[in-house]
């Protein structure tokens, strides 16, 4: 149907044509409209008591996962592999439960995204053994022969420093993770007991970090870079029993 001279649809189509033609018209008005919208999905969050669902399970990483973490980062994983399962049936089925916000509550910065040329990582802890990842990391093509993975066999020849590790507990403690003050003075100790399967320190590390894994990962003497990358990806996803878990419906 086409428009009368006098038609509202005409008379609308002028005033937006103004609008287009005046640039400082046209700024005022995008600047209103995003002021309006930023308020809109803002100020919500003032009333919230918190933005994150507390989840039964989840923990601050250990002293070597978080280790094992900021390896990840500074190799570049990220970059080829999400850590975010969207709530759509091919995902779930495909990855398993749908990511929840409390997992990466202590994630600084969090590692959810869109880009992903390898699988997402979010649930891979317990996937896969400890032997299985050190070959994945070491020569991917051995056991994935499409992947266009580099190589990281160099993990192994670098030892984690322990020292440094404290520093960044402590670092993620000034800006709100829990670690307590003990915490981050055993923070060294933890690194190295738990790569070690024999130490006397096993009980004390888990009353620190429940579920955490002791163990040689990487099957070599010393706690390598290896050992630090392949406890944090062992750990993913394995924090919240979703067996019992259950949505909080008023969220």
């Amino acid at each position: 149907m086409s428009d009368t001279p006098n038609s509202p649809t005409k008379g609308f189509l002028a005033k937006h044509a103004f609008l287009e033609r005046s640039p400082t018209l046209l700024l005022v008005s995008s600047l209103l409209v995003v002021a309006v919208g930023g308020i809109v999905e803002i100020a919500p969050l003032f009333y919230l008591e918190g933005t994150i669902e507390e989840v039964e399970g989840v923990r601050p990483y250990s002293p070597l996962e978080l280790a094992g973490r900021d390896i990840y980062i500074r190799e570049g994983c990220y970059l080829c592999h999400s850590q975010m399962i969207r709530p759509m049936r091919d995902e779930v089925e495909r990855y398993g439960h749908y990511s929840l916000a409390a997992e990466s509550m202590y994630d600084h910065p969090f590692q959810w995204g869109s880009k992903r040329t390898g699988p997402d990582l979010a649930r891979v802890g317990g996937k896969y053994s400890d032997a299985w990842h050190l070959d994945h990391l070491i020569a991917p093509r051995s056991v994935v022969p499409e992947s266009i993975m580099p190589g990281y066999a160099y993990l192994l020849d670098t030892q984690v420093n322990a020292e440094h590790v404290a520093d960044l507990v402590s670092t993620h403690r000034f800006i709100g993770v829990p670690y307590t003050e003990e915490m981050v003075e055993v923070a060294a100790m933890d690194v190295m007991a738990q790569g070690d399967p024999d130490t006397d320190a096993y009980d004390d590390l888990l009353e620190r970090y429940p579920g955490a894994q002791i163990r040689n990962f990487d099957d070599a003497s010393g706690v390598s870079e290896m050992d630090a990358l392949i406890a944090y990806l062992q750990m993913l996803g394995t924090t919240v029993d979703f067996s019992t878990f259950t949505p909080d419906a008023s969220r």
